[in-house]
Formats: C-alpha cells, structure tokens, sequence
C-alpha cells in the first residue's frame, strides 16, 4: 500500500500508551498521524475470533469513519498455562477503565488456582492498514517469554510489568522504551509493515 508523504493516517485507538508507541514507529515514515480518539471516532465492538480479525474490523470502522486511511492494532497477552488467555480479551480483563493492575493480579490468580508451574506466555500483535472501502492489510508478530510476580517497573503499559522476554531478565516495564521497540511483538509486527509500506512524494 502506498501512501503520500505528510498523509493523514488513523491509529484506530483510545489507549494513550499504544498510541504513543505506535506513533513512535510511525515517526520515520513523516505521515501526519490522528488517533481514533482524537477525531472523535467510536470504539467498534471487537467481535472477531483472533487478533487479525479484531484489527481489520477496527481498521475499517476507522478508516470508513474518517475518510482516511488507518492503521489498527490487536495486541494481547497470551499464557500458556491459561490455555492462552488473556489473548484477545486482554483488554477486557482490565474492564472499563483500562484498570491492568486488576487485570496483572486476575492473571496471577488464575495461575494460583490452577496450580501452574508453567509462566511461559508471549504477546502477540496483529497490525491491520486499509484505505476507506479497502481491503485490509494484515502483520503479524510476537514475542515469547516468560511472567514474573509481583509486577515490575513504570515503564511500558497493559502487561509489561509482569512480561520477561526470552534472554532478559527485566519486564517491559522496567526496560529503556527503546529496546523494546526493537524486539516487541508490536515491533516485529512493524517491521513487515515496513517492508511493504511505500511512501511517495
């Protein structure tokens, strides 16, 4: 998909974090990045099965919405011994108001009450890109590791305080903002966007 430089591009999302890291990734490309919240957009029901088909349905609601094209992203935790959850309801575990530490102390206690020796997970993300009326654009990529309790650090957002990646022994939450977006799930995920992004004019 290409897209014109200084072109608007959605981020079809209402978490300020995700936003930030997004825009981050997106700063090479010099598009003029809005975010769903900032025009107004609402929040779509995520009705999908997976990742991808929660990304494409937010892409399109966003990009149908603004007249512009957009870009979404359906990102999650998912643990091992938890048969996978959080997964795509990461978010929904910290209800209404985005409360993760409640959703961090529900993940530990679920693994409490099945008795897991297991704390491997991985966080995955789906990127979704479309043009209004489009057909939607999809980039997967995780990173794999293991949970730590109580959580650690300020840094990062959602799940990072209680993520080891594979090879580290500091949370996302604890590491330099940098050396995640060089190895995250959303990074990796970024990284296949690039390949297939063209930018012109």
């Amino acid at each position: 998909m290409k897209l014109a430089r200084s072109e608007v591009l959605v981020v079809a999302s209402h978490n300020p974090g995700k936003l930030r890291e997004i825009a981050e990734l997106l700063d090479p490309f010099n598009l003029t990045i809005k975010s769903a919240a900032e025009l107004g957009l609402p929040e779509p029901e995520e009705t999908g099965a997976t990742f991808a088909e929660n990304a494409a349905l937010k892409t399109h609601a966003a990009a149908d919405a603004s007249g512009f094209a957009a870009l979404s992203d359906d990102s999650g935790l998912a643990v091992a011994a938890l048969d996978g959850a959080p997964g795509i309801y990461s978010a929904r575990w910290a209800g209404p108001g985005k409360d993760f530490a409640s959703a961090m102390s529900q993940v530990e206690k679920a693994l409490k009450e099945k008795g897991a020796s297991d704390f491997s997970a991985k966080f995955v993300c789906a990127l979704a890109l479309a043009r209004p009326g489009g057909e939607a654009e999809i980039f997967q990529g995780e990173v794999t590791g293991h949970l730590v309790f109580p959580p650690r650090g300020a840094r990062g957002f959602g799940y990072d305080p209680i993520f080891v990646a594979d090879g580290m022994h500091e949370t996302f939450g604890e590491i330099d903002p940098a050396v995640k977006h060089a190895m995250s799930h959303r990074a990796r995920a970024f990284a296949k966007l690039k390949q297939h992004l063209e930018i012109g004019g």
